[in-house]
C-alpha cells in the first residue's frame, strides 16, 4: 500500500509509472505490505487463468514474502512502480519500502524488483528499453 501521495503517468522506463505528487524526504516509509489491503492469490491459480490474465499476473504480481505459495497483487498505484538497477527506493525489507534519497515532486519512484522477487526477470520490452537507455547514456546509440 502506497503511504505517500502518488499519481500514475507515462514513464520513460516502461509504459506508465508511479510519480511522487509532492517531495519525499530520504528515509521516508513510502510503501508497506498491508494484507487487509493488498490482494493475495494462490500462485497455482496463475496456470489456470486465460493467457490475458496470466500476462497481467506475470507483470503485476510477485511472491508473497512469508507465503511462498501465494502471489501479491497491489490494488493501488504501487503496482505501477517500475524496475531499475539504480532505484531511488529500497525494498530490502520486502514488506516495506523506503526512499533512499530525497525525491522531488513529479519524479518517478523506481525500485529494484530483485529485492522482493528472487525469480524476477526483465520483460522483453524492458530489456529493449534498458539496452536503449544504457546505449544513450554511453553515447553509443545511432539515431
Amino acid at each position: 500500500m502506497m503511504l505517500v501521495p502518488t499519481y500514475v503517468a507515462p514513464s520513460d522506463v516502461e509504459g506508465v509509472g508511479v510519480f511522487a505528487s509532492e517531495p519525499i524526504k530520504k528515509g521516508t516509509l513510502i510503501w508497506r505490505y498491508e494484507p487487509t489491503f493488498d490482494r493475495l492469490v494462490p500462485a497455482a491459480w496463475l496456470n489456470e487463468q486465460s493467457e490475458t490474465m496470466q500476462d497481467f499476473l506475470r507483470k503485476y504480481a510477485y511472491p508473497a514474502h512469508e507465503l511462498p505459495d501465494m502471489l501479491v497483487i497491489e490494488i493501488d498505484n504501487g503496482r505501477f512502480m517500475n524496475h531499475t538497477f539504480e532505484p531511488n527506493t529500497n525494498f530490502a525489507k520486502v514488506i516495506e519500502g523506503y526512499a533512499t534519497r530525497d525525491i522531488a515532486a513529479g519524479e518517478e519512484l523506481l525500485c529494484n524488483y530483485a529485492e522482493f522477487d528472487p525469480e524476477y526477470a526483465l520483460l522483453p520490452s524492458m530489456v529493449a528499453a534498458f539496452a536503449k537507455t544504457k546505449a544513450l547514456s554511453n553515447g553509443h546509440m545511432d539515431q
